[in-house]
């Protein structure tokens, strides 16, 4: 009995840290049209050494729950998105083979490389956008009158799909800069990357479980570099939290919007860097 209170005690801060990582990854689905893994990545990290598993397998492990947890909140924000008319259905579909493509290979080349490089790539991403969304005369003026067709398109939305499965996330980020320089407002692409997170996460989780099946020293609850235990928790209320943040979303204007995305980015690209 005693034993019993102590363990529900032991897993009571990573059960609660877990909740508020699945509220701030919906709102932030909702809110920016990712899939919420800029927020479960780092938060996974943090937690789920309290779950036991080495060190060195903790990226891996965070990276493929982060793409679980990423099915059910894209889902929930790509609807809320198409209710308000801002999704380019087009766009998903015809991106998605070329996406799937990418995101197997994402995967492969994950289970190549350490815990700490695949932090380091994560870091350097998202500080990446953050230029992006922050610098102004980068985003002055649209790159393309409309989005890529043909072998552009195939390996735009291939490298969409690699670089995505490496950080465990949704591909909105990359997919509202794309649309964003090709021409489209950011509540567009917003709600067209939302969309774009389950097309990505459902090759990407089943990569991860196949690629880490059979690792020792994985966290409790693990099927491969997928932890099914803490992606149970994170879903819950990422998927209550996703509609909060569409409306948000669609409330702030385009410029505060970016703003405040990236200066999201750069907050979360320093947590992984010195974590890595």
């Amino acid at each position: 009995m005693v034993a019993s209170v102590i363990l529900s005690a032991d897993l009571l801060l990573p059960v609660l840290a877990l909740l508020a990582a699945g509220a701030g990854a919906g709102f932030a689905g909702g809110l920016f049209g990712i899939g919420g893994g800029f927020v479960v990545v780092p938060a996974l990290v943090l937690i789920l050494p309290l779950l036991g598993g080495r060190p060195d397998q903790m990226t891996h492990v965070a990276v493929g729950t982060s793409l679980a947890t990423i099915i059910f909140t894209s889902l929930r924000a790509v609807k809320s998105h198409a209710a308000r008319g801002a999704v380019d259905v087009e766009v998903l579909r015809t991106w998605a083979p070329w996406v799937v493509a990418g995101t197997g290979l994402g995967a492969l080349i994950a289970g190549r490389v350490t815990s700490e490089t695949l932090a380091v790539i994560f870091a350097v991403g998202v500080f990446s956008f953050a230029i992006y969304f922050l610098a102004p005369k980068i985003r002055a003026s649209a790159m393309m009158l409309a989005m890529p067709q043909g072998a552009a398109r195939a390996g735009l939305a291939g490298s969409l799909g690699l670089v995505s499965a490496l950080l465990g996330i949704g591909g909105g980020t990359i997919t509202t800069v794309v649309m964003s320089v090709c021409g489209n407002g950011i509540h567009r692409a917003i709600g067209t990357a939302s969309g774009m997170g389950a097309i990505i996460a459902i090759p990407g989780t089943i990569g991860f479980m196949i690629i880490g099946w059979g690792e020792p020293g994985l966290p409790w609850g693990s099927v491969g570099y997928v932890n099914w235990a803490a992606a149970a928790v994170v879903i819950v209320t990422s998927v209550l939290c996703a509609p909060l943040g569409v409306a948000m979303a669609h409330k702030l204007s385009e410029g505060l919007l970016r703003r405040v995305f990236g200066i999201y980015l750069i907050f979360v690209g320093v947590t992984m860097i010195t974590h890595a």
